[in-house]
């Protein structure tokens, strides 16, 4: 199965390096065309900036389209350290803008890829994480006395629940891993003896489902 972990959302942090300021933004991006069109979206909002250095790697694993320029910087000291970043967390689809306004003091070319390191792996350390993983979204309709354990269920394997809407039955919409649905309509059918199963009504292939947050290492 083709699952990885992508950023979940946008996300924006500042470091300050010699009186220059550092702002990393991340997203996720699907595609190249996505990456272009946050770097010129971000190009828009620091159009003041001395620099708007961009990075991107797409895809995962033998299957990535990566891309970095250093925006006027040195050769080397900007996009490319940023990139490193990058293809070294283990993440796929993110796009990456470190945005640089120039403090005053120059840093030299070792304290440029310092810089830009340090602001890239800052962002990285806040993002909110996602997985790219196929998912069935499902239907169940669940009588009142068996609703809390069933959501408990969904809980243990890892299920989002999208509604739930209140009638003679409570009826759940429910997200899973296509991996871990089986396992939750057998625990479905012992839990209801049998009397209740849960109905696949989409499928997708590229679905989105938070994790938890990226760990830097040093």
């Amino acid at each position: 199965m083709n699952r990885y972990p992508v950023p979940a959302e946008e996300t924006r942090t500042e470091i300050r390096v010699s009186n220059s300021r550092f702002i990393a933004t991340a997203v996720p991006a699907f595609s190249v065309a996505e990456a272009k069109t946050f770097i010129q979206r971000i190009r828009r909002e620091f159009s003041d900036a001395t620099h708007n250095v961009p990075a991107y790697h797409i895809g995962f694993g033998n299957r990535i389209i990566a891309h970095c320029n250093d925006d006027g910087e040195p050769s080397g000291t900007a996009g490319r350290p940023m990139l490193a970043v990058l293809q070294g967390s283990g993440l796929g689809d993110i796009a990456l803008v470190v945005t640089r306004y120039f403090g005053g003091t120059k840093l030299g070319t070792g304290g440029l890829v310092r810089a830009y390191t340090d602001a890239a792996k800052a962002v990285l350390s806040v993002l909110p994480l996602a997985e790219k993983v196929p998912t069935h979204t499902t239907m169940t309709a669940v009588p009142y006395p068996l609703f809390e354990q069933t959501k408990l269920l969904v809980a243990r394997h890892n299920g989002r629940i999208l509604d739930e809407t209140f009638a003679a039955d409570v009826t759940l919409t429910v997200q899973f891993a296509t991996e871990q649905f089986p396992h939750f309509q057998d625990a479905l059918r012992q839990l209801s003896h049998g009397a209740i199963q849960a109905e696949i009504i989409e499928t997708d292939e590229n679905s989105i489902m938070p994790i938890g947050t990226f760990a830097v290492m040093p």
